[in-house]
């Protein structure tokens, strides 16, 4: 099936690509996916499909990047590109403080910002210097 293909393209944690199946009608349920046992629940899987969903778009000296909001803010600015400087990596020594979106934060141990209500924020993304 097509819509399959195109939600595993999406390299969503397994609970998410259930849910999509189940509100597509796919399959006759998410179980017949997911790999755990029928009324299994793990929590980590939640959480991240809880995350994943609501991504945060940074702008990295121009560069656009997909975080997920609450996920560590040093490996989103990696991704990007950008490494900040780290002497203590536990917020003590404000080394890695850095501009997200005009508030200040540290890369070490500081957490995605949920994404903007602003539409230009959203299409643009949080500058970051």
């Amino acid at each position: 099936c097509e819509q399959l293909r195109v939600i595993k393209k999406m390299r969503l944690p397994s609970v998410a690509i259930a849910l999509l199946i189940t509100v597509l009608g796919l399959f006759g349920s998410a179980e017949a996916f997911s790999a755990q046992p029928r009324g299994a629940v793990h929590r980590s899987s939640l959480a991240s499909a809880r995350t994943s969903i609501f991504a945060t778009v940074l702008n990295v000296n121009g560069k656009k990047v997909n975080a997920p909001a609450g996920s560590n803010l040093g490996k989103a600015l990696e991704k990007a590109g950008f490494k900040p400087t780290y002497s203590c990596k536990k917020g003590e020594c404000n080394t890695c403080v850095v501009s997200v979106g005009g508030t200040r934060m540290k890369a070490c141990v500081g957490k995605v910002p949920p994404e903007p209500k602003l539409k230009s924020l959203k299409e643009n993304g949080l500058v970051v210097r």
